[in-house]
């Protein structure tokens, strides 16, 4: 088994500096769980980052770098570039920061289950995976390759007909490092390898609108809205782990895989109506239905047909409302943070990990 990890990135903003320092943390983290995996036998590091090459010491890892800006990169061809090369026959493929809380045990579970047998593949999200291994790798030459990763398991799934396995529901399988709202659920918990946890402590990041969220979880049957790309599991775990009364609104769930956002087809019911009324009311009736909030924002930005700008989205997440420049989302995140009730704001993993982090720490401390 080879592992090929893409991370590139270009920041332009102090917002987006910070979340790739912690999510070269995660990766140098994840490094050294996929060395103590003993049926992989090369580790792949694709980047435009310059200052990865000092990682070639560690053992099993290869550092491919490129000069491919991000408005560049095409994953698929990018990706069955290096199976041809390196000759490849069964591969894990992943964001450095991906999955950031597996467990050794767990890769190497995937790993095992990718080698038995050929035909399938292995993936945490379906609709959006972080991370996949399939049997054989250059199955992928025989067909069109996406250009991001989220299409991938469905190529395989659809297109190759390969066996679909996923793994369990684990915080390790579902939690990803995207936004900076992961990083304020990261550091407000246990969780993490020691670079992480290191860089975290660092940036001394404000954690209290986690913390009151975390309150109103601890509480008996609070109201919680969430809002966004919701899956099964995160209602499942709240609903068996929590004692809490949830008001779901879950709308546009794969419309990153299933290419709707790139064609400009998201509506969401949700959207339409905080068209009519705006933020300050919409945020108004939400603290008189419920104690917290967690809302995937990229949906309700999507459904009015805008594209904010990384730094928007990311102060946007740090409810730093003055530093954004689109006036709506500046607006939204205004009237988010001035709610009476906590309301966290984030991508779709808020809603996903984020809410397993929550549960996961919530229930040890019982």
């Amino acid at each position: 088994m080879d592992v090929v990890i893409f991370e590139g990135n270009e920041t332009k903003s102090p917002v987006e500096e910070m979340l790739l320092a912690v999510r070269h943390a995660a990766l140098r983290d994840n490094l050294d769980k996929l060395i103590m995996v003993p049926e992989i036998k090369r580790i792949i590091l694709a980047t435009n980052r310059e200052e990865f090459r000092s990682f070639s010491v560690l053992p099993k890892l290869i550092v491919e770098v490129n000069s491919i800006p991000p408005s560049d990169f095409h994953f698929g061809s990018q990706l069955r570039s290096l199976i041809e090369r390196y000759q490849i026959k069964t591969v894990l493929c992943m964001g450095g920061a991906a999955v950031p809380l597996m467990k050794v045990e767990e890769l190497r579970t995937l790993v095992q289950q990718a080698l038995a047998k050929e035909g399938r593949f292995i993936t945490n999200n379906v609709q959006s995976a972080d991370i996949i291994a399939f049997n054989p790798a250059n199955v992928l030459h025989n067909f069109a390759v996406p250009s991001t990763d989220n299409a991938l398991a469905l190529l395989l799934r659809y297109d190759v007909k390969f066996e679909q396995i996923l793994l369990p529901v684990t915080l390790g399988s579902q939690f990803d490092i995207d936004t900076p709202t992961d990083l304020l659920i990261l550091a407000a918990s246990p969780f993490g390898g020691k670079h992480l946890r290191r860089t975290l402590d660092n940036l001394a990041l404000d954690t209290g609108n986690i913390e009151r969220v975390k309150n109103v979880l601890r509480g008996a049957y609070n109201d919680l809205a969430l809002i966004g790309r919701i899956g099964a599991p995160a209602i499942e775990r709240l609903n068996k782990h929590l004692k809490v009364r949830l008001r779901v609104f879950s709308e546009e769930r794969g419309m990153k895989a299933l290419g709707r956002l790139e064609r400009n087809e998201v509506v969401s019911l949700l959207g339409f109506w905080l068209d009519q009324i705006g933020p300050d009311r919409f945020f108004a009736y939400l603290a008189q239905t419920v104690k917290a909030a967690l809302i995937d924002t990229r949906v309700l930005f999507a459904h009015r047909k805008i594209s904010p700008t990384d730094a928007d989205r990311f102060y946007s997440d740090l409810g730093l409302y003055e530093k954004v420049e689109d006036p709506f989302v500046r607006d939204f995140t205004r009237a988010a943070k001035e709610c009476s009730i906590p309301v966290v704001l984030g991508g779709h993993s808020l809603v996903a990990g984020g809410v397993l982090a929550f549960i996961e720490e919530l229930c040890c401390q019982k």
